[in-house]
């Protein structure tokens, strides 16, 4: 979620309000309840605060093509015309609709009814309504999957499960960009207004450390750091040799003063975003 609200003191007051609400009954529900729960519940979120800023950029053309082009220039080095793609966690979509003009096929995967209404769908795309942890594609069918802000949404106990089934999807070598900021520069949904820990509909927001923990456990090979800046990538492998450091200095910002700690984690190269790269 963008730290840059549109909308006033009272709209934001207000959605804090809901969405904390909301997020409370997610995070104390039963893996049972959860299986209609994350579609419910964000779908209540989508249809009564009608100012949310992932609806006006929806209904902007000029923003939502600035933002595809943005997440297109770390994409599209992994993009070949034969390629199937996966996006968990879509919104509404524009950047699967991008990039189905340069690939096989296109699977959107997504919780919410409400912000996918009234799409545009090519032959080659193809959206799937999920339980929210679930994914229900077949065994090596994905060659690129991708989520931008999707893994602080999910319930923690959903994690390592969505993860494996990324992992199960994707075909041997294929490739996982996940998108995810750090806890440490948090939090980051509206709760940021109000709270030192996010208490919206960022369930958990993880620390570099415990994603790539998630990422072994579900079953990658090859773990990844990517830190970009414009049109320049920097690819960082993570394993038990590299990760003491990421640990010693995570483990450093932990203890300081909790507007000390946002203000040095934020720093564009430091910790305020992750994406970690995982190939199976």
């Amino acid at each position: 979620m963008s730290d840059a609200y549109s909308y006033n003191v009272e709209q934001i007051k207000e959605h804090y309000e809901l969405e904390k609400s909301l997020a409370k009954r997610l995070r104390n529900s039963t893996k049972q309840e959860r299986q209609y729960l994350y579609t419910e519940l964000y779908d209540e979120l989508f249809t009564k605060i009608y100012f949310l800023p992932q609806l006006s950029v929806k209904a902007d053309p000029a923003a939502a093509a600035w933002i595809v082009a943005q997440r297109m220039q770390l994409i599209e080095s992994f993009l070949i015309p034969d390629l199937i793609f996966l996006e968990i966690g879509p919104g509404d979509c524009t950047l699967s609709l991008e990039i189905t003009k340069h690939v096989k096929k296109v699977y959107a995967l997504d919780v919410s009814n409400e912000i996918t209404k009234n799409l545009a769908m090519p032959d080659n795309f193809e959206l799937i309504i999920s339980d929210g942890c679930s994914i229900p594609l077949p065994d090596n069918s994905v060659n690129l999957a991708y989520s931008h802000q999707l893994m602080e949404h999910l319930h923690p106990d959903d994690a390592v499960e969505q993860l494996q089934a990324v992992c199960r999807t994707l075909v041997p070598g294929g490739t996982y960009i996940c998108i995810t900021p750090n806890r440490l520069s948090g939090p980051h949904d509206v709760s940021q207004y109000f709270d030192e820990v996010a208490t919206g509909f960022h369930l958990k927001e993880y620390l570099l450390s415990e994603l790539y923990q998630l990422f072994c456990t579900a079953g990658f090979s090859k773990v990844s750091l990517y830190k970009s800046y414009k049109t320049t990538h920097l690819q960082i492998p993570l394993s038990s040799l590299t990760m003491w450091l990421f640990v010693a200095i995570e483990s450093f910002l932990q203890i300081l003063p909790f507007p000390l700690r946002r203000k040095i984690a934020s720093l564009p190269m430091l910790f305020r975003g992750m994406t970690v790269v995982g190939v199976k």
